[in-house]
């Protein structure tokens, strides 16, 4: 016979046993786990890093695009009627799945898989980290201990399979490649004032685009022959930026530095140096993203293809464009009118560190014009208070491709590009951004949007 106690400890485990499972916590339906609120608070996020660690913009558009991509392969498993983007993007194999056999939420894992790629890219970890600790405990209250661990292990399988891919890009290779060599030939790119640093980027075409075929496949025309002769189509063009400057009005002063999204601009007084921080022209465009999706009242699973799409347009457009800018070399206007017309004439806004041709910011909002008005159609009307936090007012556009077409011409206005480089770089821009409709579908429908 079993001694008492035995018997009663027996009873006392069955008990505890039916407890454990009447106070196991389950999910608070009230909660909204996939409010797409949390994915443009995370963008917003980046994009402040972004900021405040003073990326160039190629270097962000990169910092953009992965860390996008793994959040919407996150999130795939809830809508069957989207499609990865692996085996539609250069080298990027098919997400591993979920394991539907435990309770996750994929929301909280494209989230996490997003922060956690972002935070691979950056510098300061810590204010991800910060804001993580914020963004999460709402999900730690709402979901049970294991729903809300299983979620952060999976977008952390996430991200570490984009992290993965990231790494054969050829980024951390051409770190060590050599820098620009600066010559005195005639028409070539020189450092600028005021602080005269060394082209940015000058290897970005080694980096493997997602899905242009290489950088060199939309090259432009040739920019105009350099010659500073009487009647030359060079010096018209030279003339033109600096009758332009010195001619502004007033609106067109406001499109330039509206457009300007220069992420480090120097300030020089007497020997006092400061430096303004700005978000990047691809951090704006990925802003716009961000309103177009607010404005359609767009879900989780859409603003996160919304914000994919347009992150892809922008990193193969700079791949494209800076490809031509270190194949042509192209001297910027300050310099030739300094040397040659007027030593002491300053553009309105600050020579970019890299050369003219083409105008980067002409050819990456060509193609992010081009990705999102097939997300949202045209027209799209639409108010872009991106800038408001630089200390800029909004502006209003009736289209994304007006949009686009006003941040090219600004480069005239701000002094820093001539004409062909805005032209043929919004024709650039374009090409590339068709390419990658016709070759990357999220969905089967043959207009985005018309969902």
């Amino acid at each position: 016979m079993l001694p008492i106690c035995s018997a009663t400890n027996r009873f006392l485990v069955v008990l505890l046993g039916f407890v454990t499972l009447a106070c196991q916590k389950k999910v608070d339906e009230s909660f909204v786990a996939d409010d797409p609120e949390y994915v443009h608070q995370s963008m917003q996020k980046l994009t402040d890093v972004i900021v405040y660690d003073i990326f160039s913009p190629p270097v962000a558009s990169r910092i953009y695009v992965y860390p996008s991509i793994a959040a919407y392969e996150a999130l795939l498993p809830d809508y069957p009627e989207y499609r990865s983007l692996a085996g539609q993007l250069n080298g990027l194999k098919p997400i591993p799945a979920p394991d539907t056999t435990q309770p996750i939420s994929l929301p909280l894992a494209s989230i996490h898989a997003f922060l956690t790629a972002g935070k691979h890219f950056i510098f300061s970890e810590e204010r991800i980290d910060e804001y993580q600790q914020e963004l999460y405990q709402p999900f730690e209250t709402a979901f049970p201990e294991d729903m809300y661990n299983n979620s952060l292990a999976y977008g952390e399988q996430v991200a570490q399979h984009i992290l993965d891919w990231s790494s054969q890009d050829n980024y951390k290779q051409s770190r060590s490649f050599p820098k620009f060599t600066v010559n005195d030939a005639p028409g070539r790119w020189q450092p600028t004032p005021p602080d005269y640093m060394d082209g940015i980027e000058p290897h970005w075409s080694s980096i493997r685009p997602l899905v242009i075929d290489s950088a060199n496949q939309f090259v432009p025309a040739p920019p105009s022959p350099f010659s500073i002769e009487e009647g030359s189509q060079f010096l018209a063009e030279v003339m033109e930026v600096y009758e332009t400057v010195n001619n502004l009005d007033e609106e067109q002063a406001e499109i330039a530095s509206f457009w300007d999204c220069n992420p480090y601009v120097s300030h020089h007084q007497g020997h006092v140096m400061f430096a303004t921080k700005k978000i990047t022209p691809g951090g704006h465009w990925m802003g716009i993203a961000k309103i177009a999706a607010q404005q359609s009242g767009a879900d989780l699973m859409r603003s996160l293809e919304t914000y994919a799409f347009t992150a892809i347009a922008l990193f193969d457009g700079f791949i494209s464009c800076w490809d031509e800018k270190y194949r042509s070399s192209l001297i910027r206007p300050e310099t030739v009118i300094n040397q040659h017309f007027d030593e002491d004439w300053m553009p309105l806004l600050q020579t970019p560190p890299f050369p003219e041709y083409t105008s980067g910011h002409s050819v990456i909002s060509a193609s992010a014009a081009v990705a999102l008005t097939e997300l949202y159609g045209e027209p799209f009307a639409y108010v872009d208070s991106t800038e408001v936090a630089y200390g800029l007012p909004p502006r209003e556009f009736n289209s994304f491709r007006e949009a686009s077409e006003e941040a090219a011409i600004s480069r005239l206005y701000g002094g820093i590009h001539y004409m062909p480089a805005i032209d043929n770089g919004v024709e650039q821009g374009r090409q590339v951004g068709n390419f990658i409709l016709s070759k990357v579908n999220t969905r089967e429908e043959a207009s985005l949007a018309e969902k």
